[in-house]
């Protein structure tokens, strides 16, 4: 059924000798561990053949068109990755992403005989090309390769041709298997298995693994969240290992952690896990506090987790303070949206006390110096944040048309000047007092007053 796979740590054979590294830091060769020499694999990586509808429907004709080229030069090509895992579990693949035995530059030779166009440049030093297939479909197509250097980060590699090698320096089992065209499934390190136990388990070594690129202690969450269903199931030994090499996320770009922190706020067991995330260690070099405010996000949870809440919820609920929002963006690079969403939670999230319990949120959409769209979106956060019953009644309420603008102003013939804005900004509060039942006549009959209350106040200063 399997066999010991020390053959696969010979790297020298088999191998072409093109090396490439992504990186001018300085590298350390990565040593085996002894459960990786004796790590178990399958003597026939073949587990079964898929005929499934999803598996069926990824052969668009620009798929096949691809295939056939590689058939052509006589280079073996099979999907790779993410894809492999969705088809098992019965869902149709986002994307597809092919690996294959040909080296870059034996594709672009390929490619550029054939007059297809190749696209994004510098996924080459990472031995990947990009093919636009008829004009309508790109494709990633990365070559087999070993990492051989290692340095948390980043990878110097040389390019295989064998298959189990490149399973092997994978993280996740269900990451590492292959599909061919004929549907046959290869699974070297029992990937499959796991996946039909809804278990994430690393490949061979998992202290190794994560030395490789500590960005993987993250995407351990992330997997959990997408496969596993049960809370709290997590292997105690692989816990062990991220909590102890955690550190390593500093030296760990916000932009990269930010990705796969979002990914897992969006996925089951969001809050459980963050929390975990939290025992491991993850938050000082993360940009969260280094003691959250656990006990806030636990009341989050209990009042508003069923309500699909945004990433941004979970951690606003982590932070005391806008400064502590600056200093996660600092760490994090925050989309524009997601950094103000963060703003708005922690300075919105209090209780608003009025005769008339909307009006608070509606005067934040009303008022807002943002997108009336994002203020809407932001609102209706905040009120899931507070597994508020307001948020039902927001959502039913139709935002209304302010009457007054500053050609009307003109019309009605104040003359003008610097005294538009504060004029329509009273004109405005006075509307959303009255519930916006005031006409645009009835209230430009407060101008006078209101022009007069100014004059008054400016010749007091």
């Amino acid at each position: 059924m399997h066999t010991i796979c020390l053959g696969i740590f010979k790297i020298g054979r088999h191998i072409p000798k093109r090396v490439y590294t992504t990186s001018n830091t300085t590298l350390t060769r990565r040593v085996r561990s002894k459960m990786d020499q004796e790590l178990k694999c399958r003597e026939n990586p073949v587990v079964l053949k898929l005929e499934s509808a999803e598996f069926k429907s990824i052969f668009t004709p620009e798929v096949t068109d691809l295939k056939n080229l590689f058939d052509k030069y006589n280079y073996e090509i099979r999907i790779a990755g993410g894809a492999v895992r969705d088809l098992l579990m019965g869902q149709s693949p986002k994307d597809l992403d092919f690996a294959t035995t040909a080296t870059p530059e034996q594709m672009k030779d390929m490619f550029t005989t054939e007059n297809i166009r190749m696209i994004n440049a510098n996924g080459e030093k990472h031995g990947t090309i990009t093919a636009r297939i008829n004009d309508k479909e790109s494709f990633e197509v990365t070559t087999l390769r070993i990492d051989l250097v290692t340095d948390g980060r980043h990878a110097e590699v040389e390019f295989t041709t064998d298959w189990k090698l490149d399973a092997n320096r994978r993280d996740l089992t269900i990451n590492s298997m292959f599909l061919g065209f004929d549907g046959s499934v290869y699974d070297y390190f029992f990937g499959y298995e796991d996946l039909l136990k809804r278990k994430i388990v690393f490949v061979g070594d998992p202290e190794k693994r994560v030395q490789e690129d500590y960005l993987r202690i993250l995407r351990y969450f992330r997997f959990y969240g997408k496969i596993a269903d049960k809370l709290n199931n997590h292997d105690e030994n692989t816990l062990r290992v991220l909590k102890e090499n955690v550190k390593g996320l500093q030296n760990i770009s916000g932009e990269r952690i930010w990705v796969e922190l979002k990914k897992t706020l969006q996925g089951n067991f969001a809050g459980s896990l963050l929390k975990t995330m939290i025992d491991v260690g993850v938050a000082e070099y993360i940009g969260l506090p280094t003691s959250p405010n656990v006990e806030e996000l636990d009341r989050v949870l209990k009042r508003a987790e069923h309500l699909n809440l945004h990433p941004m919820s979970y951690l606003a609920a982590l932070l005391t303070d806008l400064d502590e929002v600056t200093m996660l963006n600092s760490r994090l690079k925050f989309s524009c949206y997601d950094r103000d969403l963060a703003y708005f939670l922690v300075e919105h999230r209090g209780d608003k006390i009025d005769s008339r319990p909307l009006l608070p949120y509606e005067k934040l959409v009303l008022n807002t110096k943002i997108k009336q769209k994002d203020a809407i979106e932001y609102v209706k956060e905040v009120l899931k944040y507070r597994g508020d019953a307001l948020l039902k009644q927001f959502n039913e309420w139709e935002v209304p048309r302010f009457p007054i603008s500053g050609k009307i102003l003109k019309d009605a013939g104040v003359p003008p000047g610097k005294m538009y804005s504060p004029i329509i900004n009273k004109l405005k509060e006075i509307w959303i007092e009255n519930e916006y039942k005031q006409s645009q006549e009835e209230l430009l009959q407060h101008i006078p007053n209101i022009i007069e209350e100014f004059e008054t106040k400016k010749n007091k200063t």
